[in-house]
């Protein structure tokens, strides 16, 4: 009987492991990884590469670090690999906010190809993305509300 709860409460969660690279493809150290937008799950190695364990339940992730625009990904069914790449942040002075959009999501739209780059240099093991990573203003105080 012991066996069998054992076994039901290791079912209600799964792994998640990858890496986590600049837009330069550097690997960077150190990243908070986040769920649930408050509870702190884990960091990145010196090499960028982490391993998680989260619920099932659990459908977004969110890496932090200082100096870089915090990634939040959807995971998709069947996802256990999140290999990321962040933005670095910027300070926009004299600039109006919809034009700061503009600058980020320019940079944001270029993040599947660097993916690409990274995975043909051999610093990621996917292609592709197996995951749907938010543009997320920094402006907008609600997350939840971002993308509306």
């Amino acid at each position: 009987m012991l066996a069998v709860s054992a076994s039901c409460l290791y079912s209600q969660n799964k792994t998640i492991h990858g890496r986590v690279i600049n837009a330069d493809l550097e690997t960077l150290p150190y990243v908070s990884i986040i769920i649930n937008d408050t509870v702190k799950v884990g960091k990145t190695d010196l090499n960028g590469f982490f391993q998680i364990d989260i619920p099932i339940s659990v459908r977004k992730i969110s890496f932090e670090s200082v100096g870089l625009d915090q990634a939040t990904v959807r995971l998709i069914d069947k996802c256990d690999v999140v290999e990321v790449v962040m933005m670095l942040s910027g300070t926009y002075d004299f600039i109006h906010l919809k034009r700061v959009d503009k600058l980020r999501m320019k940079t944001f739209k270029k993040l599947p190809k660097l993916h690409k780059e990274a995975f043909e240099k051999g610093i990621f093991k996917t292609d592709k993305s197996c995951y749907r990573q938010e543009f997320i203003p920094p402006y907008v105080k609600d997350k939840s509300n971002a993308n509306r």
